[in-house]
């Protein structure tokens, strides 16, 4: 695929950040420097660069689809309060994959994780709602 800037900077605001950014938070920040970018051309460059490989979409049932500056194998946690998503440091299992082909006898050709739970900041907030309303009654 030919080099655009719109898709330079696509690609250096996915890669910019740890967040796992949706399209229109890519669109947002893109906006800042090319001031006249559409949304749909911000889509376009999304779906160009997870098809080239240099990006991944993250997905998850009944959420935004998510994008990926890091494309090396790792997992990811997501909170079920506010929707963050970031990587999660430990390493991949290879063992659930050979668990999974004696299980199935299907030919495994890879697996994602995804873990769930509420963030610090969503934790904070929440005993923080508490304390306010334990003040109030």
């Amino acid at each position: 695929m030919r080099s655009s800037r719109q898709r330079d900077v696509v690609l250096e605001t996915v890669r910019s950040t740890f967040e796992h950014p949706t399209a229109e938070w890519i669109f947002r920040r893109a906006r800042k420097r090319l001031p006249r970018v559409g949304l749909g051309t911000i889509y376009r460059n999304l779906k160009s660069l997870v098809d080239e490989g240099l990006i991944r979409e993250v997905r998850s049932a009944d959420e935004a689809v998510r994008y990926d500056g890091n494309i090396g194998e790792h997992y990811h946690i997501r909170c079920i309060s506010c929707g963050r998503v970031s990587d999660l440091p430990v390493s991949v299992d290879r063992a659930i994959e050979q668990r999974a082909h004696h299980a199935t006898n299907y030919a495994i050709v890879g697996h994602e994780v995804e873990v769930h739970g509420v963030c610090p900041g969503c934790q904070r907030a929440s005993l923080s709602d508490r304390e306010s309303f334990s003040r109030a009654s």
